[in-house]
This record gives structure tokens, sequence and C-alpha cells, in this order.
């Protein structure tokens, strides 16, 4: 339940966080492109009114052959809400005159903008006739850019201070962060609040399966301790030949049975409630690994199988030693008995960043790609043809990756190249 919840708040908040996002690039898009079309505007408005030389025909020329006697004074052209200026060239592209149309600002030399536009342009010969007449206007990143510019070949340069325009952008770049970080507080709470109400009924319903299984259990266990009584009073009193013997011993076979089915459940159900963390403390997980391994051998030796360990001393990790011993034993057991006969199993176990990881490496029957999550739900075995003398309920699999799960970690297993390998991550 823990985790639906928490990847249904994952998900809400990502979701709302990601609209804010895109709605806050959109708006810093939006005024970007806007302050961009508004410059290259003025450049060409500015270019078109001030930018013509002696002798160049004009429509709106005045004179009878329809030449201005001169350049036309750009002088008075202004624009709001930008600094301006038009560098008017002479014949040997040196700077001829300079026309603000805005307000100056200190910070700004504009003559060494425009010789520095000069170099950047690169000087062009004008009076050779085969020179191709170009025009260029070049704006750029208006977050970096000092200036920007249009040139008319040969005539003038239409330059703009970018420096107001990038304290504008920049002004909006940080009441942006701003309104993201304070949005994305309102986002959090709203996203639990979210998951609360959407979580709620599935829930109630958890709750009520775990309270139905444990109350199930209990009220089973009464019953079936008098059973298992009874049927051992009967079994003391009666002999190997006696005819009703076997049925005895059927009756206390399904009884153990149900006695460690019951014990399961219960046990799987006190780790869901998720309040065992309170009792953990810190243990010495090395030594921990290393017992439970030891007390295998002789299980695995059963089994024509070896155990092989590779463990870090004196890893310490804030933890159940029962519950880790428990974990360990089954992920070991399932490792053996799935085992080829005269193999060997190898335990490592070493330091994580802010916790352990385990793996225990087997060689036997790959687990199935489809099967590779499957096999930690309750009850669930991938292997149908499987005896029930084995005495497995699929219990095992789901208790460890809860055990796991409640110390901040996680199993998986996977099969590749002949071993199969169950990994365990733990953290304090």
């Amino acid at each position: 339940m823990n985790e639906l919840r928490r990847k249904t708040f994952l998900t809400i908040y990502a979701i709302l966080t990601a609209i804010l996002v895109t709605a806050l690039v959109l708006i810093n898009i939006r005024n970007y492109n806007m302050e961009r079309g508004n410059i290259e505007r003025i450049l060409n408005i500015l270019d078109e009114r001030g930018g013509m030389r002696n002798g160049e025909r004009t429509p709106e020329a005045g004179g009878m052959d329809g030449r201005m006697p001169g350049p036309r004074d750009p002088n008075n052209m202004m624009v709001m809400d930008y600094e301006a200026y038009t560098v008017v060239l002479d014949d040997k592209y040196e700077i001829e005159t300079i026309y603000s149309h805005g307000n100056e600002a200190d910070d700004f030399d504009i003559t060494s903008a425009a010789e520095e536009i000069k170099g950047r342009i690169g000087s062009m010969n004008i009076t050779d006739p085969g020179q191709e007449r170009r025009d260029s206007i070049f704006i750029g990143n208006l977050y970096r850019e000092r200036y920007s510019y249009k040139y008319r070949h040969g005539d003038t340069i239409v330059i703009i201070n970018n420096s107001p325009v990038r304290d504008k952008l920049m002004s909006l770049l940080a009441e942006s962060a701003l309104i993201l970080v304070i949005m994305d507080l309102v986002i959090y709470f709203v996203s639990r609040l979210i998951t609360g109400w959407i979580t709620k009924p599935a829930d109630e319903a958890f709750s009520r399966q775990k309270e139905f299984i444990a109350d199930a259990s209990h009220e089973l266990k009464t019953p079936l301790a008098v059973i298992m009584a009874s049927a051992d009073e009967i079994s003391a009193g009666t002999s190997s030949e006696d005819p009703g013997r076997k049925y005895i011993d059927n009756i206390l076979y399904e009884s153990d049975r149900m006695n460690s089915l019951i014990a399961g459940l219960l046990n799987l159900s006190k780790l869901e409630d998720g309040n065992v963390r309170d009792t953990y403390k810190e243990e010495n997980i090395s030594r921990i690994i290393e017992k439970t391994c030891l007390a295998y051998e002789a299980v695995a030796y059963e089994q024509d199988v070896t155990i092989h360990t590779d463990i870090h001393e004196n890893m310490n990790l804030v933890c159940s030693r029962n519950d880790i011993e428990k974990m360990v034993s089954t992920i070991l057991d399932n490792a053996v008995k799935h085992s080829y006969r005269d193999t060997t199993v190898r335990v490592n176990a070493h330091p994580l960043k802010g916790g352990t990881v385990i793996k225990i490496i087997n060689k036997g029957d790959p687990i199935k790609e489809e099967d590779r999550e499957r096999i930690f739900e309750r009850f669930y075995r991938a292997d149908k043809s499987r005896e029930r003398s084995s005495n497995r309920y699929g219990l095992g699999l789901a208790i460890a990756r809860r055990i796991a799960r409640n110390h901040k970690g996680d199993i998986k297993a996977f099969s590749a190249d002949g071993d199969t390998t169950f990994e365990i991550t733990l953290h304090s």
C-alpha cells in the first residue's frame, strides 16, 4: 500500500510540476521571441529610414529626378524602450556620423561597438565594381550578446544595445524561478491531498484484507492446535500396523502444513503494518549473513551444492536481526534447492552508499522473463509441477521482499549466462 501511495504521489506531483514548468518555459519563450521580433523590426525600420546614401534612388525622394541630395537625417527617429543608434559610414568605410534614437546608457560605448561590428563584418571595398552588394542582420542570443545590428553594405550600421532587453529577460527568468519554487511547494501539498483522496478506497480495502487475514489466522490457530493435539494422542496409542494409522499420519502432515501457512500469513501481515522500524537497531550485518550461510552448509551438502561467500567485513546497518536472517535464509534456501547438483551458490555482500548490497547467485533453471516480478507475489509458484511435499506456499519470497522494503531497499531477480541472481539492497 505504501508503494501504491508513493507511486500515485510521484505521478501527480510530476504531472503538475511538468505543467507548471512548461507554462513558465512557454512564457519565457514567448517574451524572448517578442523582444527578438521587436529588435528585428526596429533594425529594419531604422535601416530603411536612415540608411540611404547620396544619389540613391527612392520612391519617396524629392526633386525632379527622384534623387535625394544626401542621406536622410535619421536623428528625428526615436525608439521607445530601446537604445538604438544609426552609424553612417563614409566611402572609406570609416565612421562618419552616429545618430542616437533613445536614452544613452553610460556603460555602452557605441563607438567601440561600431568598430567591433566592422571587424566582425570585415572591410569591403565598395569601389570594386565586381563587389557584390550585401546586407546582414545579427541579433544573436539576447541573454549573452551585448548588441544587435543591421549592416547595409558600405552605407550604415544600425545598432541596438541589448543590455536593457537582457536585464528584462533575466528578471523574468528570476521571477519564473521564484514562482516555480513557491508553486512547487504548493503542488507538493496538493499532491499529497489528492493522493490521500485517490488511495483512500484502496487503503481501506487493503486494511480490511489484512484484518481479515490476521483475524482468520488467529481463529484457525485454536481449532488447528486441537486437531494436532488429538491426532498426536491417537497416534501415540496406535501401532504402525494399524490400518487407520495412515489416516492419522495424513492428518498430522496436513495440520503441520496448515500451521506453517498460518504462521507465514501472520508474519507477512505483521511486516506489512510498516511499524516494525521502531524496533530496529544497529547490527553487524556481515556477521548475520555469515552465520546464516554457515547454518545452510549442511542443507546445501545434502543437495550436493557448496556455498562460497565473499562478504565485506564489519558492515553495520540499522535493521532487525531476525528479519535479515529470515530474508537471507529464504533466498539462500531458494537458491540451494533450485541449483543443479555439483554446483556452487555464491553469496556476495558489499557496502553500498548508505547501505548494503547482497547478491546470491546459483546455477539452475533460469527464471523466465514474465516471472521475474511475479515470483514475489504471495502464493505464486513459477514451477507448477513441484509436489506439495516440498511444503512451499509461495509466501517466502513475498516475505523476503517485504523485509527488504521495510529496510528501505528491494529485491530483484534475473537470470543471465546460466546464473540466476537475487540482488538485495538495504539502507539504514
